[in-house]
Order: C-alpha cells, then sequence, then structure tokens
C-alpha cells in the first residue's frame, strides 16, 4: 500500500493527528481489541498502514494490486475513448483501459527546492534528503554525534525535528522568512469548553461560521448568508475565530519562552486550512525548544557547503544532514498525452489556460460579494500558497474536486481521487469513491445542465480556495477544514442519498458528524438503482 502511511515511509514516532474513532471507513470501524489502539489515543503510524491493507484485503482491492509498477504515461486513445496506459514494468509494458481513477494522491513526488552549492554538501558526505525518506536515514540520523537541519515549518518538520533531539541529536529547525511562517498548532482539545479539535470542525453549526462556497448545499442557506453578510453575524464569526486562535496560541505557550516566539503563527488560524497540526507526541517538543535541544531560525536557505547552511541572516549552520520538510509537487506523477491533455482535465499545467481574466473575475466577484471578511485578506509573501513546487499557473480546476468539468456530461472516462487536503480523509474519501462510481457508470442522479456550468461551478470552487486559505494551500489544489461536512452533503444529493443523517434537527446541528453516520450508504445507494432499473 502506498502513501503517507506505506510500510516504507513508518518513521519513528509517526502517529496520525486522528484519535481512534475518526479516521477509519464508515463500513470498517477501527476496534481497539483489533488494532490496539484506546480512545482518547492518537494512531500510530503502523496501524494506519495495518488497517488500510486490511480494509484493501477485505474489499478484494488487495488482490488485484499490480505491485512494483509505476504508470509513466496516460494517452489518450486515438478514437477518443479510453486509455493506454505506459509502465516501466517488463512485464506489463501497457495496458488498455475504458475507464480511468487516478488515486495518486497529492503527495507522490516529494519537492526539494534547488540550493546553490548542494552538490558541494553532499560530495563532502553531507546528507541532503526530503522528509519522506527519513525512515531509510535513521541509522545515520539518530547518530548523537550527528547535527540535524530540518527544513520546513509544518507539522512533518517537527515530527522530523522531535524524533531527532529526543533522542539526544542537535536539531536545527529552519523556517524561511519568506514563506508563510510557521504552521498553525493545537492541542487535541481546544476552547474554554476543551471541544475535541476534530469533532469539532464537523458539527453543523460550527460550520457554518466558515465561509464556504459550497455551504449552501447543505440546507442552511439563511442562517449562512446572515452569518456572513450583516453586520451582526460577521462579528460573530469574528468572534468565533478570535476565541479558536486566542485559546490554541494560549494552550500552546509560544510567549512564554523567547524560543518559542518564533513558532507563533504569523496570521489567524482561519487563514489555514488542513495544514493545522495537533499535538500527538509522547513528550513536550516546546520544552525541547526551550531546552535548546530544537533551535529555531526564521530565514531563508542561501546556500549550502562542506558541513555548512548558510541562512539569509548571516548564520551559518554546522550540519552533517540537511531533511526537507518541504512539501510535494501537487500534481499527478503521470504524463497525460497529447500534449496540453492536463488542462484539458482541469490539472495543474503551464498551457494555455483554460479560462479567460474575465472568467476568474466574475467568479471572484461572486465569492466576495457572498463573503465580504475575505476580503480583508492576510499580507502574505506568497498569497494561496507556495506554487515553486508544482511549476504551473493553473492549479486544479475539477468539477466537485473530482472529474474533468469538460467531460461531465459526456467522454466520462477518468476521474481523479484524493486530489485534495482536509483532515476529513477517511469520510471524503468513501464518498468520492462512491461518487466517481455513478460518474463513470453514468447513474448520477444530479448533473450540471450544461458544460458551461460545469466548468463556471469548478472554477469557483477553485478560486475559493485561494480567497479562503491564503495562509494555506487553497491557491495550489484544494485545502479545507470546516468545509468538509458541506462537501460531503454536496456528493451525497448528487448521488441521490439523504444527507442529512442524525435523525433530528438538534442531534443534526449540534452533534459532531463522523463515520458512523455514513454506514451503510453505499448499500443505500446500490438498492436505489435497483429500483430504477
Amino acid at each position: 500500500m502506498g502513501g503517507v502511511w506505506s510500510e516504507e515511509r513508518q518513521y519513528p514516532d509517526l502517529k496520525s493527528n486522528n484519535m481512534l474513532g475518526t479516521y477509519e471507513y464508515p463500513d470498517f470501524p477501527m476496534d481497539t481489541e483489533t488494532y490496539g489502539v484506546k480512545p482518547g489515543e492518537h494512531i500510530p503510524g503502523h496501524v494506519i498502514h495495518r488497517y488500510l491493507s486490511d480494509y484493501a484485503k477485505k474489499t478484494g482491492v488487495y488482490a488485484r494490486i499490480q505491485f512494483e509498477t509505476k504508470v509513466l504515461e496516460a494517452s489518450r486513445n486515438s478514437n477518443g475513448e479510453g486509455w493506454t496506459l505506459t509502465t516501466d514494468s517488463s512485464n506489463l509494458a501497457t495496458l488498455s483501459t475504458r475507464k480511468l481513477v487516478v488515486a495518486t494522491g497529492l503527495t507522490s513526488e516529494p519537492f526539494i527546492p534547488s540550493f546553490t552549492g548542494a552538490e558541494l554538501f553532499t560530495t563532502s558526505n553531507g546528507l541532503l534528503i526530503h522528509s519522506r525518506d527519513f525512515n531509510k536515514h535513521t541509522s545515520r540520523l539518530f547518530d548523537k554525534s550527528t547535527s540535524v537541519t530540518v527544513l520546513g515549518g509544518s507539522k512533518s518538520a517537527w515530527d522530523v525535528a522531535y524524533a531527532c533531539a529526543s533522542r539526544d541529536v542537535p536539531v536545527n529547525l529552519v523556517i524561511r522568512s519568506s514563506g508563510q511562517g510557521p504552521t498553525w498548532m493545537a492541542p487535541p482539545y481546544v476552547t474554554p469548553f476543551k471541544a475535541w479539535l476534530e469533532k469539532l470542525v464537523h458539527r453543523r453549526f460550527l460550520t457554518w461560521l466558515s465561509p464556504c462556497i459550497w455551504g449552501d448545499e447543505d440546507g442552511f442557506s439563511v442562517i449562512r448568508k446572515f452569518l456572513h453578510t450583516s453586520w451582526l453575524g460577521r462579528k460573530a464569526v469574528d468572534a468565533f475565530w478570535w476565541v479558536l486562535s486566542s485559546d490554541a496560541n494560549a494552550l500552546m505557550g509560544w510567549d512564554r519562552h523567547p524560543e518559542t516566539m518564533k513558532l507563533k503563527p504569523r496570521h489567524s488560524a482561519f487563514w489555514t486550512g488542513s495544514g493545522l497540526g495537533i499535538l500527538n507526541f509522547e513528550g513536550d517538543f516546546l520544552g525541547l525548544v526551550r531546552e535548546g535541544k530544537v533551535k529555531v531560525f526564521l530565514a531563508d536557505v542561501e546556500e549550502l557547503g562542506e558541513g555548512v547552511v548558510e541562512l539569509s541572516d548571516g548564520t551559518e549552520l554546522i550540519t552533517d544532514a540537511v531533511v526537507c520538510a518541504t512539501g510535494w509537487k501537487a500534481r499527478p506523477p503521470i504524463k497525460f498525452s497529447p500534449e496540453g491533455m492536463d488542462a484539458e482535465l482541469g490539472l495543474p499545467s503551464n498551457a494555455a489556460k483554460m479560462f479567460s481574466q474575465k472568467d476568474i473575475a466574475t467568479a471572484d466577484a461572486e465569492i466576495l460579494s457572498r463573503f465580504p471578511k475575505l476580503r480583508e485578506q492576510p499580507k502574505t509573501p506568497i498569497p494561496g500558497g507556495d506554487t515553486s513546487a508544482d511549476d504551473t499557473n493553473q492549479p486544479f480546476t475539477l468539477y466537485r474536486f473530482i472529474a474533468p468539468p469538460k467531460h461531465m456530461l459526456e467522454g466520462n472516462d477518468i476521474a481523479f481521487a484524493g486530489m485534495i487536503t482536509t483532515i476529513s480523509t477517511p469520510l471524503c474519501a468513501y464518498l468520492q469513491a462512491l461518487w466517481i462510481t455513478a460518474y463513470l457508470s453514468n447513474t448520477l442522479s444530479r448533473l450540471p445542465s450544461s458544460t458551461l456550468e460545469a466548468e463556471k461551478t469548478a472554477l469557483l470552487h477553485s478560486r475559493f480556495g485561494r480567497w479562503r486559505y491564503a495562509c494555506g494551500y487553497g491557491a495550489r489544489f484544494p485545502d479545507f477544514v470546516f468545509d468538509a461536512v458541506p462537501y460531503l452533503d454536496m456528493l451525497m444529493r448528487d448521488l441521490g442519498i439523504k444527507e442529512k443523517r442524525k435523525g433530528g434537527w438538534m442531534s443534526e446541528i449540534f452533534e459532531a458528524y463522523g463515520p458512523e453516520d455514513y454506514k451503510g450508504v453505499v448499500g443505500e445507494w446500490s438498492e436505489m438503482q435497483k429500483k430504477q432499473q
């Protein structure tokens, strides 16, 4: 099984931000007896790997996997129907398929910036790796005579720094000053009410407090309009986000030490998407910072040299290893042919733009009209996220973040699964899979009225990410937190399945949605299909 939770990427101390009960599929509970994780515990990486492998075996997927095979290219067949796949396998050089689902996700290809002097650093026995390969080099990185420099301000950078420093390896944590700054971190329980953060974002009434361009799919458009367009409503929204941000800052205690102050986020949590990290370490990460075992530097890397990292503020860091927690090339690691196919499919591309400036301006105007708060953009060096890793000028522009908008009504032979980042991964993956099944079999209950409508909707949702998550990844790909429940509502309505699952209006509004609420949706959809035949 590949991806984040693959066996080869299981570095020491790796845990999910999720606790037991929130990272599982509706039809396959992760019970304590089987997997050893107790309520209130974060799920270790190796447990998630086992769980996903078990699920693949249970559903029959595992037996159909062609392991040790990489797809290099996907070419549209000359008749315009189906695809031919070119692989790196001598036993399976090419494949022909009528329908194609690309489920490579957003963490397939690591991004390592180009550094002046990188060759000198590595040829002089320096180790330069991406955090993806951390597990392969732990014997060297955990050597107490080694000095490690970690580049990045994300949770994965914290993970690497913690794993090394907790084993008495000196660590430099470098967060570039030209970027978005340190990530938002929070304990598992936040607000004065000590609410479980993962559950908090899935309570319907709290989703109303987050601007969401597809939010009306939940049927509460009047409330949403009041909260985001009226003076009183906007005050209530601002108050909620102030409380959430202030409480998280207070619980983290950034201001209690001059070194931990360097890790304090620059902007409100409002502008941060799924890059939010949750404290799930066995020990005290900030304690390691206060003790000087993790030294924090807010500067850019100017150059690498023989055993040294030179920073833009003039600091020289003597180091034996550099670990780049610098993100991913957030685009499918497959070449699509013929030339220009990426743009046609709604994928990141440098080809001629899919939409005119007028189209983009129209979408932006609608977004800012419905959500005036988004006009108050934070001052960031790179609004909407760093796109250098992708080297593209067009972000993902997919209908429902899944299907090429040009092919929604005809030629629907390709779909993309998991091209989003959210803390609601299993639920989104589960319903995306069912939506894709219906889409590829022409059985969706709700379709756009025209290709033009599909394109406008895809553009609107894509542009929303740029405005909503200016300190996240919204300008590059779908990135959301409080928007997950209405997103699931939207997919359910497309499928023709009842989206409100709680059974009463009080519980519907105030109780958190979880995997248990979507149990049986596949059966419901299958029964509906039988009745329609």
